[in-house]
């Protein structure tokens, strides 16, 4: 199951192992480990152009899921795009890790390019939910405040 993760910004300090070892427990957790992924983490001037550029939206957000399957037989499951500066923010809001909150924002992404989508309550409930299984999972349980504001919708 290769998991490519690239660093491309310089603001936040970023664990590249750490960020792979997330994405391929999160694969795993849903069944899909022999699948490729490739994981970016950007800053919030290059999410911006991304946001503008393939939703129209010119604002930053945190995750960005895009399927790259082809047509046909492939491994390629897709790539996750990460914004480091809104997860840095994002985290000290929260009072957890930026580690622990770019760990969240990659199995969301995850989460996304296997079909889960949180644009209804209860299915964001459910995505969080299952967020929360696969870090406790791959890692220590998540202390519980950075399901702040995600889990009580």
């Amino acid at each position: 199951m290769p998991v490519v993760v690239s660093n491309l910004q310089g603001r936040v300090r970023v664990s590249l192992l750490r960020l792979r070892r997330t994405a391929e427990a999160a694969l795993r957790a849903l069944g899909r480990a022999d699948r490729e992924l490739h994981v970016s983490v950007v800053g919030d001037r290059e999410f911006r152009r991304l946001n503008a550029r393939y939703l129209h939206r010119r604002a930053t957000t945190d995750v960005l899921a895009f399927d790259l399957e082809p047509p046909g037989p492939t491994r390629l499951l897709g790539e996750v795009i990460v914004c480091a500066d809104t997860a840095r923010r994002q985290a000290k809001q929260v009072g957890v890790s930026v580690a622990l909150e770019l760990d969240l924002l990659v199995v969301h992404g995850v989460l996304h390019l296997t079909g889960w989508n949180d644009h209804e309550p209860e299915d964001a409930r459910l995505m969080h939910e299952r967020e929360r299984q696969i870090l406790t999972h791959a890692r220590r349980p998540a202390p519980s405040r950075l399901w702040a504001g995600l889990l009580e919708a």
